[in-house]
């Protein structure tokens, strides 16, 4: 996917938005409150600024159709997070996160059309350029083991 979350700086339409996700920008977040970041798995400023520009950009933003989201990508991040580092069932997400429903709706819509992959690669295409490494790797190692049974 070549474009990117939002490739130019936007205005806010509220005063003090908590983060620069287009939910706060464009006033959709607006009934859901903030959450406090608490959890070790919540991402940092340094790594929410690193993962945004990585976003896909939303079919509302470039007029195909569909509905501004109504949450904020960085509260659903971190919940997906949240989920994986604790290895907890959806049902069990705590309640200052957003609903579970709608956290799922947004890993389910995402893993489906293949966002989940290409995000992934993106990330680790950035960690390899910063190591001063080719973006793809050129070579794999596959390495197999030998199991002995009983005869």
């Amino acid at each position: 996917m070549s474009l990117l979350y939002a490739s130019e700086p936007v205005q806010f339409n509220s005063a003090a938005p908590s983060c620069d996700c287009l939910a706060h920008v464009y006033g959709n977040a607006a009934d859901h409150p903030d959450r406090e970041r608490r959890y070790p798995s919540d991402m940092s400023d340094a790594e929410w600024a690193a993962v945004r520009p990585l976003l896909p950009v939303p079919a509302w933003l470039q007029g195909r159709g569909g509905q501004p989201e109504g949450y904020c990508h960085r509260q659903l991040l971190d919940a997906i997070r949240y989920l994986v580092a604790g290895g907890i069932s959806w049902r069990a997400m705590p309640v200052d996160f957003p609903d579970w429903g709608r956290v799922y709706a947004f890993f389910r819509r995402w893993r489906e059309h293949g966002l989940i992959a290409e995000f992934h690669d993106r990330l680790r295409g950035r960690v390899r350029e910063r190591e001063g490494r080719e973006a793809e790797p050129t070579a794999g190692i596959i390495d197999a083991q030998s199991v002995k049974t009983a005869a």
